[in-house]
């Protein structure tokens, strides 16, 4: 059944014959259906929302399915996610295979009114695998190599366990591919873990012969004449992910992680799609803000995007916890699922705090209005031993409901209430943010201040622009830009010819860009650009970044957006007449006063601004009022609360609102004229503390301003 030449290294080289910038080889994609571009699922008769759980029916004893799957129909779910880790329940000895109940398992769900989503088994390999073949374990950095018991434990090199993984999804799709019942499939869980084995080292060299051609032209790129780093052939160049390497070598690390990841979820897709119908969706489930792979690129060929929202700490930051949902979505740029949603508590953190009364009601809407078509929550009961038996769950072992289910069915009822209105509607934003994977891992190699995180300074700016917009798209900078008036790359440090080519054709036509601190500082090799920030969109912005700076205490800002600079600071001069200082330094006797902070450009109808500095709440307020209004953007609903968050869902001749207060006091809401509340409540014109409002406008038109 399993073929063993795929371990020879010559495979792995023709397999990775890939395109020389961040190549990814990936099965053949399919056109997915788009009648209903903006439901859960691509099947017409089924529900356009959906909200369940992870049901584990390998781990009890069939006789609790029944009451299992009726308390969850009484909880207001239509859908479930089964599957994920029960590789050694579906083949229990190598080649045999048992299905049998799974197909009652299903047949169960299905009597209960419930869709099915399938998970390919391939996080927790069976013992019989790893023990037969102990070459499919995962090496880690230092040489050791993994053992049994865990999950992820595997080599995502491996050309045997993804022969093993392929003949999994195989069998499952034969057997579950026209199933109506099953409306899509999620490929493994939560990947991640990179290994360092001997065939990940033959890929890696395989990898980087296909990104540079030459020898030649990787030393030339990697400057590796510095320190004595000269290569002859790619056999010789190391498989580092940490330590002092060349920051090129380590962001070509995050390349290689890409392509293999893309490769290893390809082989399954293939698998499944050759044998399923074109409806049943297929993705993969990935975590917060995760930073192992490029996810626009692992999401190409995948129909839609999933992932698993947590709040850590218990203590939800509603603005950073939509960011990342709009990162999300931006991966497809279209709807997704919210596969794990956190029922109170989780169990990996130092204080594993419980979330407040109302707010897994307050995640759950804040994820349908940043455009997720579906809500899943993780689990519906702990297994009775285990790695998670602490882990919050919606119920106990004993099968009585936790506290937390009546909330959790109040919104479930409330999502099957507003689903028709609901259906067939996306986001809406005006403005645009750029995220980019190569900026960010650039940045984290070589921070040069520790404070300097570029997560909290993307979030940074995207906070009072969504908190002003009341929208926002987050995108790959190499996304089509041309429906945004107003697009911010906060710091796009990793800027290649081909990105730059595309944002001055942006401001050309007529947008606004606008860019953060140590912006245009390297090309596609993380090396530095020859000429200084931001490289070479500098003659489209008329002025260069002369120094920057990390700090180690505030500087002043004056100008048209003052207050006060931290974490990092940028002297930028003019090169251009036109270019015109927004802000300066106030840096008595430092090296920054007096120099401009913040330049702005006009070319044509369009413009490009440069912010130098990290800046302050209150000027960052200021600077994201000033960007707002010279890109005619209004908010949807005026005069609301910062801690009433407002998202609107646009289509279909209709336009809803989803308001949120995240705050511990009431806050005054108006709405507009014939407005009209669906699903929660607004009372005397307020919203109470964790109240959650869906409210439809009287025309799709009402969503923009």
């Amino acid at each position: 059944m399993i073929s063993r030449a795929g371990l020879a290294i010559a495979l792995i080289v023709t397999a990775l014959s890939a395109q020389a910038r961040s190549p990814v080889t990936s099965g053949p994609s399919r056109p997915i259906t788009t009648d209903h571009p903006a439901r859960a699922t691509h099947f017409a008769d089924r529900p356009p929302l959906a909200v369940g759980t992870s049901w584990y029916p390998e781990q009890w004893p069939e006789e609790h399915w029944a009451t299992d799957l009726a308390m969850m129909r009484s909880a207001g779910f239509n859908t479930l996610r089964i599957g994920e880790f029960s590789w050694s329940k579906m083949e229990p000895e190598e080649g045999k295979f048992d299905f049998a109940w799974l197909d009652r398992a299903i047949a169960a769900a299905a009597r209960h009114g419930m869709m099915v989503v399938l998970g390919t088994p391939t996080a927790a390999p069976p013992a019989w695998l790893t023990q037969a073949y102990p070459d499919t374990l995962r090496v880690d950095e230092d040489g050791q190599r993994a053992r049994h018991g865990a999950r992820r434990h595997f080599s995502f090199a491996s050309a045997r366990y993804r022969d093993f993984a392929r003949a999994i999804a195989s069998e499952m799709a034969k057997r579950y591919g026209h199933d109506r019942r099953v409306v899509g499939w999620q490929i493994d869980n939560e990947i991640g873990p990179p290994s360092f084995d001997a065939e990940a080292v033959a890929r890696w060299h395989a990898f980087l012969k296909a990104r540079y051609g030459t020898i030649d032209t990787l030393n030339t790129r990697w400057a590796t004449e510095y320190w004595s780093q000269h290569y002859n052939s790619f056999d010789q160049v190391p498989l580092h992910a940490t330590g002092q390497q060349n920051p090129a070598l380590l962001l070509d690390f995050k390349h290689f992680t890409t392509t293999t990841w893309s490769e290893y979820i390809a082989n399954q897709a293939a698998a499944i799609r050759a044998q399923a119908d074109p409806r049943q969706f297929v993705t993969t489930n990935t975590m917060f803000w995760n930073a192992g792979f490029d996810h626009f690129v692992l999401h190409r060929d995948l129909d839609l995007a999933a992932w698993d929202n947590y709040i850590p700490n218990g203590h939800p930051d509603w603005v950073a916890n939509g960011a990342n949902h709009d990162l999300v979505r931006g991966y497809k740029q279209r709807n997704f699922w919210l596969m794990e949603t956190q029922p109170g508590r989780v169990d990996w953190v130092p204080v594993n705090r419980a979330l407040d009364p109302g707010q897994v009601r307050e995640m759950a809407w804040q994820a349908i209005g940043h455009g997720a078509d579906a809500v899943l929550y993780w689990q519906w009961r702990p297994a009775r031993n285990g790695q998670e038996t602490y882990h919050g769950a919606l119920l106990g072992q004993d099968g009585k409901p936790n506290p937390i289910l009546a909330e959790v069915a109040q919104t479930a009822h409330e999502i099957t209430t507003a689903a028709a209105k609901l259906a067939d509607t996306e986001p809406v934003a005006r403005v645009a943010m750029l995220f980019s994977y190569d900026s960010r891992w650039a940045i984290d190699l070589q921070p040069l201040t520790k404070a300097f995180d570029p997560i909290r300074e993307f979030t940074d700016f995207y906070r009072p622009l969504r908190i002003g917009a009341q929208g926002i798209a987050v995108l790959s900078p190499d996304a089509d830009l041309s429906r945004y008036p107003l697009v911010v790359a906060p710091a796009l440090n990793v800027l290649s010819s081909e990105t730059a080519r595309r944002l001055t054709a942006y401001v050309q036509a007529g947008g606004q860009l606008v860019l953060g601190p140590r912006s245009g500082m390297k090309d596609d090799a993380d090396a530095l650009w020859p000429n200084r920030q931001p490289g070479p969109l500098g003659p489209l912005l008329g002025a260069h970044v002369d120094q920057f700076y990390a700090l180690d205490k505030p500087v002043g800002l004056t100008g048209e957006v003052s207050g006060t600079a931290s974490t990092w600071a940028e002297a930028i001069t003019a090169d251009s007449a036109d270019a015109q200082v927004a802000a300066r330094y106030s840096d008595p006797g430092g090296w920054l006063d007096g120099k401009a902070a913040i330049v702005t450009r006009h070319v044509g109808q369009g413009s490009i601004t440069y912010v130098g500095a990290w800046l302050d709440p209150a000027a960052m307020r200021d600077l994201a009022s000033h960007l707002l209004e010279n890109a005619r953007i209004r908010p949807i609903l005026d005069n609301v609360d910062p801690d009433v968050e407002v998202s609107a869902r646009q289509g279909n001749q209709r336009c809803l609102l989803i308001l949120i207060n995240h705050g511990n006091v009431p806050h005054a809401v108006t709405l507009p004229a014939n407005a009209q509340v669906i699903a929660g409540s607004i009372e005397r014109g307020a919203m109470q503390p964790h109240a959650v409002a869906v409210v439809e406008l009287r025309s799709e038109s009402a969503c923009r301003r």
